[in-house]
Parts: structure tokens; sequence; C-alpha cells
């Protein structure tokens, strides 16, 4: 049961440096979910590019799930045998994230690596490792800046995303595990701070919605997202003092 307003946010918590043999980490929290985020930088860039003649660095990011980020223990990749299709999706909309932050050219001949691990899933793990691996990105951006690697930052935009849903005919923001099992329509929302769109995911679950409500959905999270994004900006203050 649902004691907050509809359209608020769970709390918010970033603590910095979470890994520090990462170029740049962040222990990103919404609620009970927890999600390690570290950025890893490489000099040079995949070999596809090179191939191609494309110019610039790249971004590309893995997500995971810790066995017992869940009531009951998440088998590893690895004992499985083949990757999760789940996980490879998310780790893709990640990445997709993180392209469209970053100057790409800016950045150079090299890769950003994002590594995302859930350390406690309680709904929203998707939406928590895009706002937590932008906050990390950025670390990594002013590591680069500090050490003389480059001149300006490759940081263009900040970027971050929540989830929204549509349960028992009530929009809520930053939905839990309960809530989102519940929804007959589930929205993932990634936006820029210009408020322009990333990605937007949205689905009904044997439901169907109409474009009003859409219209809604989109406003509530626009509104859920100007929020993140003070919280990242202040997280990132406190890493500058």
């Amino acid at each position: 049961m649902r004691t907050r307003p509809p359209d608020s946010l769970r709390e918010i918590q970033f603590q910095l440096g979470i890994a520090p043999h990462a170029a740049g980490s962040v222990l990103v929290s919404f609620g009970n979910t927890q999600v390690i985020c570290a950025a890893t930088i490489e000099e040079g860039v995949p070999r596809w590019m090179k191939e191609q003649g494309v110019s610039g660095g790249w971004i590309t990011a893995e997500y995971s799930m810790l066995p017992y980020s869940t009531h009951s223990r998440k088998p590893r990749e690895s004992s499985r045998g083949k990757p999760d299709g789940r996980g490879v999706e998310i780790q893709r909309l990640i990445g997709r994230a993180l392209r469209a932050a970053v100057n790409l050219e800016a950045l150079g001949s090299r890769t950003l690596w994002m590594d995302c691990d859930v350390l406690q899933a309680d709904g929203g793990t998707r939406t928590a490792a895009i706002t937590g691996a932008c906050v990390a990105a950025s670390l990594a951006a002013q590591k680069l800046l500090r050490e003389g690697k480059l001149s300006a930052s490759p940081m263009v935009h900040k970027v971050a995303a929540v989830s929204l849903g549509i349960v028992e005919g009530r929009i809520l923001l930053d939905l839990n595990y309960e809530e989102d099992k519940d929804a007959a329509v589930d929205l993932n929302l990634v936006m820029t701070e210009s408020l322009d769109l990333v990605e937007l995911q949205v689905s009904g679950e044997e439901a169907v919605f109409s474009r009003q409500q859409l219209d809604a959905l989109l406003d509530i999270g626009g509104r859920g997202i100007q929020q993140i994004l003070e919280f990242q900006a202040a997280a990132l203050r406190t890493a500058q003092k």
C-alpha cells in the first residue's frame, strides 16, 4: 500500500566513490532498490570502429542482478551458460542513454565501460542504473580532466530515468516491485536535463491506454525526472569540493 503521493519519488540517495578502483562510481538508491554503477576507462575503441573508420570513442554497458538482490536467489549468468535476455536488453538501454549524454568525439579514442550491478531489487532497477551510470560517467569525465587527458568535458547532457505505471486506474511515479507487478500499464522514461526524450518504453500489460493517459504519464514523469536531475547535480557538486 503506497503511503506517499501518487506523483512522488521514493527517497533517492547517491553514495559516491563506492568502487575506489573505478574511474567513477556510485551506489544509487531509489527507495529499497540499490544499484552500484562504476565507470572504467579503457584506452582504445572496439575493432568494428577501426574497421569502419569511425572516429571518437565509445560507451558500452553491462548490467547484472547479484544473486542475493531478490527474495529468491538469482543464478549468475556464468552458471546458466547463456546470457539473460532481460539483462542484455537493459544493458543496451543503458548504453544508448549514456551515448546520448556524451560527445563521443570529445571522449577521444577511448571506451567508457559502465558496469551496473543490482545490489537490491525493489522495482525500477533499469531506471536507477541509468540515473546512477550518468553520475559515474560524469565522475570519470572529471578524472580525465584532472589528469589532463581532456581539455573539456565530453558530457553534453545529464540524463536520468524513472518508471511509471497505471495501477488500479491511478498513475503512479517511481514504482516499487509490488506496484510494478500490479500495473496495467508500464512506462520507463529516459530524458535529458532539457527534458528531451532519450527513450520511451511503454506497454499495456493485458490492457490498453489512451493518448490522454500517455500524455499524463509523460507530464508526471518529466516532473519526476527534473527532481532526479537536481539530486544528481547536488551529488556531483559534493565531488567537486
